[in-house]
């Protein structure tokens, strides 16, 4: 079991996640330039088609999603309030990744302490099998992979959302088809039994979060997650460096992924304290963040300074508003 997400208290203590996350579900409630770059605006819209796309599908032919999301562009999200932050923690997560990858880092799989050596693929009957980390590992992989499209595109996978708001998509979804329809009370009825049947298909055990719960489990049952996310951190893959930090503080994946990309320097050593023993292993961490741009960290202060004191405010809580 995961703790509630990390989105707004991370935003309601910096100034500048909040203005990025403001400026994101404004973005996709009606697209127009922000104050986010290019690439952080293309991504995030990029990720909420495809997102929108998969949902749409899962509702058969009751939607045409070439022609909600031709509407949708335009007239903006319904939901773009609550995709934001999911929308903004994927792009962020790749814009991460793909430079990491650009500056040749090379991903792959960590070779814990104690654990057994990573197995090729069987090839043939005599071969053995994937150890349990490595079986998990793959796993982790896979369900990584899914958060991707044919192309190679990033996306949010549907098994790795929150199921209140897939149920909000859905809805908003059919509620579009079902007026494009005319408000037909046949149409009304199909819409819903496809909407019962695209939620009975969501299956969060194929998540990331899953995959990254079992593959903590695994390493922590020979006391190799710290020397394994070392290594991660030095292997440059971060996928599996969020998912044991995710999974050692009971956070979803995104939520991890996100408090990363946005802390101080000062604050990775405390945020992967119940993971790594070692914070000389956080160099190559450290080095690969402060390379992002227009990273939000909150000494990126935004120059909308009502946000920032709105955000600074709620900080002090109401004992503090009360002196």
């Amino acid at each position: 079991m995961v703790q509630a997400s990390l989105f707004s208290q991370l935003a309601s203590v910096n100034p500048a996640l909040s203005a990025c996350l403001r400026e994101t579900a404004e973005y996709l409630a009606a697209p127009t330039a922000t104050r986010l770059s290019e690439e952080q605006r293309a991504l995030a819209l990029g990720i909420a088609r495809r997102l929108v796309g998969d949902a749409a599908d899962l509702l058969g032919g009751a939607v045409d999603s070439l022609a909600l999301w031709d509407d949708w562009s335009r007239q903006g999200l319904p939901g773009a309030a609550q995709l934001a932050a999911q929308c903004f923690a994927r792009a962020e997560e790749h814009r991460w990744r793909e430079q990491s990858a650009e500056l040749g880092s090379e991903i792959g799989v960590p070779a814990p302490q104690g654990a057994t050596d990573v197995a090729a693929p069987a090839s043939a009957p005599g071969d053995d099998p994937l150890s349990d980390i490595d079986r998990c590992y793959l796993a982790l992989r896979i369900a990584d992979r899914r958060r991707f499209d044919a192309l190679g595109h990033p996306g949010i996978a549907i098994d790795d959302l929150d199921p209140e708001l897939f149920r909000s998509l859905l809805l908003d979804i059919a509620a579009w088809a079902l007026v494009r329809s005319g408000k037909d009370p046949a149409h009304a009825a199909a819409l819903g039994e496809a909407v019962r049947g695209a939620l009975a298909q969501h299956d969060p055990a194929r998540g990331i979060d899953a995959a990254a719960t079992a593959y903590h489990a695994a390493l922590s049952a020979i006391g190799a997650q710290s020397d394994s996310a070392a290594a991660a951190i030095a292997r440059h893959d971060w996928p599996a460096l969020i998912a044991l930090a995710a999974a050692a503080q009971k956070y979803r994946y995104a939520d991890m992924a996100l408090a990363l990309i946005t802390a101080e320097p000062a604050q990775l050593a405390p945020l992967l304290a119940p993971l790594l023993r070692d914070h000389g292993a956080l160099a190559p961490l450290e080095g690969s963040l402060a390379m992002l741009t227009n990273r939000a960290v909150a000494s990126a202060a935004p120059d909308d300074y009502a946000a920032a004191l709105q955000a600074r405010a709620a900080a002090f809580g109401d004992e503090g508003g009360a002196r």
